[in-house]
């Protein structure tokens, strides 16, 4: 069986104050989306420092990174470092990176943005243009702007934004959960393969 190319998955923590014990987690739906796609997710540890996190990262070699949901940005400080890490790392080596929800959000921080709460995008769904068509939306939190550096790809229909790229790197930021339809959306899942097999690996 032929090596699937390595995507490095961040994680979300949950904290267990009464047990003493911090957990990375990581929805399993997400592992399996990345499967459909074409690809081995590898969860990164939000207790890794900078010196750790590169010799994981030396080692894995992972063609791309996706940042995934959960947490708001702020009260987890470490996993904060850990993505702002990746995204240097990413931008460094030019690696395809995708990120989902609060991902996309780390994004715009990491580049210089800001974020402003907003209504009416929790347990909802919206319609974007092509070629995104209809995505669910579980976030209260959305940029105030297009950070520096980035392209919008696709608004919402109240005018947030739910979809952005970077003008010279291979990074791209989804408001939506892919993982979380049921069944996979088919459309999300050829948009990852072409993001990161192109950029990645070189398919034509």
């Amino acid at each position: 069986m032929s090596r699937l190319p390595i995507i490095a998955v961040t994680q979300r923590i949950d904290d267990y104050p009464d047990r003493g014990e911090r957990r990375d987690a990581l929805d399993q739906a997400l592992i399996h989306w990345l499967a459909d796609a074409g690809f081995t997710g590898l969860p990164v540890a939000n207790s890794w420092t900078g010196g750790q996190l590169d010799d994981w990262l030396a080692l894995a070699d992972p063609f791309g990174v996706v940042l995934s949901g959960g947490n708001d940005i702020g009260t987890c400080p470490d996993r904060d470092a850990v993505e702002r890490h990746l995204i240097a790392w990413a931008l460094d080596r030019r690696r395809p990176l995708l990120g989902i929800c609060r991902g996309m959000q780390m994004l715009a921080v990491a580049a210089g943005g800001q974020l402003k709460q907003v209504s009416g995008h929790v347990r909802t769904r919206h319609q974007l243009a092509a070629p995104f068509g209809d995505v669910n939306s579980y976030h209260d939190r959305t940029l105030a702007g297009c950070p520096a550096g980035y392209a919008v790809l696709a608004r919402s229909a109240d005018g947030e934004i739910e979809a952005m790229r970077h003008t010279t790197h291979p990074i791209v930021g989804w408001m939506w959960h892919p993982e979380r339809e049921r069944p996979f959306d088919q459309g999300h899942l050829d948009l990852a393969r072409v993001h990161f097999h192109r950029t990645a690996v070189g398919t034509p």
